[in-house]
This record gives structure tokens, C-alpha cells and sequence, in this order.
């Protein structure tokens, strides 16, 4: 049976693979010769599980929306990883990463963020196993996640502003790639999402999957079946979008939509709608669609989530478009602040920027009313609140 999960050479497909410099062979070499012996050994899984329900808090609920499955029509089911300790899926994968850093001996950890959420993640589990952390950020990034940055600092950590480019995710992943080729021996790269050279698209989506898994054994409680019609996550690089639909994504019944970044329209050139627009290329050493000009060079994407204006995505989720297995709708700002606010004042529940685009796709689908529907709200809202006043005092001087 054909299978939409990696490959034994690290592809989705066509997409995927390994492309790093020369310096930094030898470190994901090592990291694809080791990983999977870690993550499959029965000391690992005993304390990546209790970490995960010690300390995280999980499993995140399984939360049946009556309002708003009265108004779209279907029986909608949020997973709240916006519940989790710090807020989003992105512990998930610090947690593991970092106890395979340690297996590995190293002693120093870097990483990027955009929205802040991984940094704070990556800060905060270095906090708990006392390893030194660098955090690199783009500085347009650092101004509009002012408070997760102040976060990461009180947890211990460096943060790198980025200058480069646009100052945002993709160039503080270019900064930490530069950061790894210099010290290649003692340092970690824990990649926020499922991007990046192989292992790291399959690892980070295997540490994210406790997401599906947690989803088929509640539906099982809830709903007499442990599937659903429909699963709902954004993507941006792609985490918590294949943690949603990693245990489904072989199963034909459930229909996976992905919600990417539209940002102010898809013809507009400020967008981050990667798979609508993107070309096949080579982005942080991984094969997928690219943001690219004519000539090859990578184009500035824009969304006004910092989480999802990556120019590339996740091998995983571009084969996936790429075979039909998902249906991938963009969601423009305006559309995420409408679904933002309607999930607030029907739920009581604030998404992050980054959740409101998946929710942004509920009227953008006509379901039936017997439709199971499970979206992911990946993050909480606190650290968007200054964008979401900002766009309330715009919406009320108009």
C-alpha cells in the first residue's frame, strides 16, 4: 500500500531529502543514524511520556464547540493545544529534541522562531535540563512578539535579532543554520517544524504525533469511532498540521484540509501562501515548494501571523498537495481576525494568529451535519492580543 509518511531515504515523494553544506554533513549524518534507535527505545518513550503528562499537561482536551457546530452545520471538535505549558503544540518537539540532544552529548542548543512560541518552548525545557540556549529571531519578529521575547530572556536564553531579509522566520533560520556550520561538534539544532534536512520533516512530525494519537482515542470515547470526516490544522512550516494528521494520514476516509497564510490576498504579492504559488526548490536544505522568483531567488513572503510567513512548507505537506491527499485553502488576514473573534465571543476562547487561519477554512466548506470535524487550535492568543486590539480599534474608527 502507498504511503504518504517518509521514505528510507528521508523523501515525501519527490520532496525531501538532505541538502547541507559539507560542514554540516557529518551532524545530520549522525542525527539520521541516531534518531530513530532514540525515539523507539523504551527509556526514551517512558520519559518523553511523562514529561508529556507531567509537565506539559497532557493529553490537550478534545473539546466538542456546540456554538459553532450549530453554526457550520457539523459536529466540531477542538483540540486545544493552546492548553499546553507555554501556550502551543511547539513543547511537544523541544521536549524530545532536547532529550535526544542530550543522548547525543551535546551541550549547547540553538533554534529560530517566528511567532516566539518555539523559542519560548526551546527556552524553556533548556531552563529545565540546564543546557545554554541561543535563540535566533528576526528583528521585525522581535518587535510584534515583544512578550515572548522578554520570556525566553527570563528563561535564560540568548536571543539573536535577525537583520537579514525581511527580519523574520526564514532568515533566523538562516542565521541558526550559519550558527551550526560553526560549531558543528557541541551544538544541537532543534528545528521548530517539519522542515529542514532529513531526519528532521519525520522527527519533528514523529514527536508531534501524540496529537493524533490523542485524537483517536478521545473520538473513540466521544463519538463511538476513532475518526473523523474532516481534520483542520494551518500550516506555515507544518508541525502541528502533521501532528493533527500523522495516525491518518494513509486513511482514506478522513479529508485533511490545511489552511495556509493568504496574508492580503494571493494576488496581491504580500502572501505566504507557499503551496498555492510556491515552485518546486531547495529551502534549508530540504526539497519542497518554494516562494521563488524567475531567477530562482527566494520571495519575501507576508502574513500578518509571524508563525506562518515561512516562504517554503513541510516535504510532508507538499506532497500531500502534490498528490491530492489534501486540500490546501489560503486564509487572508481579514479572514483569520473574523475567525479569531468569532471563536472569542461564541467560545470564550482566544486562538493565536496562527490557530485563527485553520479556523479562518470552517466557511469555506459545506459539511453535512452528521460530519465529524476535528481542528487543532495549535496556540493561545495572549501573545497576538496586541494585533487583535489594534485590528478592534481599526474595525470600530471605520
Amino acid at each position: 500500500m502507498k504511503s504518504f509518511l517518509v521514505d528510507q531515504e528521508g523523501y515525501y515523494g519527490e520532496f525531501g531529502g538532505a541538502y547541507v553544506p559539507e560542514i554540516l554533513h557529518k551532524c545530520v549524518e549522525e542525527l539520521q543514524q541516531t534518531y530513530l534507535g532514540v525515539l523507539e527505545s523504551d527509556e526514551f518513550k517512558k520519559e518523553f511520556e511523562q514529561l508529556l503528562h507531567d509537565y506539559v499537561g497532557r493529553p490537550s482536551p478534545l473539546y466538542f464547540s456546540n456554538r459553532l457546530s450549530t453554526r457550520y452545520g457539523c459536529k466540531l471538535y477542538l483540540k486545544r493545544e493552546d492548553l499546553n505549558h507555554t501556550g502551543a503544540h511547539k513543547i511537544n518537539n523541544t521536549i524530545g529534541q532536547i532529550l535526544l540532544a542530550k543522548r547525543m552529548g551535546k551541550k549547547r542548543i540553538i533554534a529560530e522562531t517566528g511567532a516566539g512560541q518555539h523559542g519560548v518552548a526551546t527556552a524553556t525545557v533548556c531552563a529545565l535540563m540546564d543546557l545554554e540556549c541561543i535563540v535566533y529571531m528576526g528583528k521585525t519578529d522581535v518587535e510584534r512578539q515583544h512578550v515572548n521575547v522578554e520570556k525566553m530572556k527570563m528563561l535564560g536564553a540568548t536571543v539573536m535579532p535577525v537583520t537579514s531579509g525581511n527580519m523574520t522566520l526564514k532568515d533566523a533560520t538562516n542565521e541558526a543554520i550559519r550558527d551550526w556550520c560553526c560549531h558543528p561538534s557541541d551544538t544541537y539544532y532543534v528545528i521548530g517544524s517539519t522542515v529542514g534536512p532529513h531526519p528532521y520533516p519525520d522527527m519533528v512530525a514523529r514527536l508531534q504525533s501524540v496529537i493524533s494519537e490523542e485524537i483517536r482515542k478521545q473520538l473513540q470515547e466521544k463519538e463511538g469511532r476513532d475518526y473523523p470526516d474532516y481534520l483542520i490544522a494551518c500550516v506555515g512550516g507544518g508541525s502541528n498540521a502533521a501532528g493533527t494528521i500523522y495516525h491518518y494520514i494513509d486513511d482514506e476516509r478522513v479529508k485533511l484540509i490545511l489552511a495556509e497564510a493568504g496574508g492580503k490576498g494571493i494576488d496581491t504579492g504580500l502572501t505566504a501562501a507557499t503551496i498555492k504559488l510556491g515552485k518546486t526548490g531547495i529551502i534549508h536544505g530540504s526539497r519542497t515548494f518554494v516562494m521563488q522568483d524567475e531567477d530562482g531567488q527566494i520571495e519575501e513572503p507576508y502574513s500578518i501571523s509571524a508563525g506562518l510567513d515561512y516562504p517554503g512548507i513541510g516535504p510532508i505537506h507538499a506532497n500531500l498537495a502534490a498528490q491530492k491527499r489534501a486540500t490546501v485553502l489560503s486564509v487572508d488576514d481579514d479572514e483569520a481576525i473574523d475567525a479569531a473573534f468569532e471563536l472569542t465571543q461564541l467560545e470564550g476562547i482566544i486562538p493565536a494568529l496562527e490557530s485563527a487561519h485553520a479556523l479562518g477554512v470552517l466557511k469555506k466548506i459545506k459539511f453535512q451535519p452528521e460530519d465529524v470535524v476535528v481542528l487543532t487550535v495549535s496556540g493561545r492568543g495572549d501573545k497576538d492580543i496586541d494585533t487583535y486590539l489594534s485590528e478592534l480599534k481599526n474595525r470600530r474608527e471605520k
